[in-house]
C-alpha cells in the first residue's frame, strides 16, 4: 500500500453528489422545538432549580436552526 500517487496515477474527482440539506437541518429545529416546549411546560420548575439555561440553549438552537434554513435556501 503506498501513501502517494504521481498525478497521472490518480483517478479524477468523483462529481459532487447533489443533496437536500434542509432536510436535516428542519429535523433539527424541530427537534429543539420540541424539546422547547416540553421544557416550557415545567418552566417554573426550571426556575426553582437554577436551570433556566436549558431554555435558552433550546430557543438559541431553535433560532440557529432558523438561520440555517435560511442559508440553505438562498446557497441552493
Amino acid at each position: 500500500m503506498r501513501l502517494w500517487l504521481r498525478g497521472s496515477e490518480r483517478r479524477p474527482d468523483p462529481a459532487p453528489m447533489r443533496t437536500d440539506d434542509r432536510k436535516a437541518v428542519l429535523l433539527g429545529t424541530a427537534a429543539w422545538l420540541v424539546v422547547l416546549l416540553c421544557l416550557l411546560l415545567f418552566g417554573g420548575f426550571l426556575v426553582d432549580a437554577g436551570q433556566r439555561w436549558w431554555l435558552v440553549t433550546c430557543a438559541i438552537g431553535v433560532g440557529l436552526g432558523v438561520l440555517g434554513l435560511v442559508y440553505t435556501q438562498r446557497r441552493r
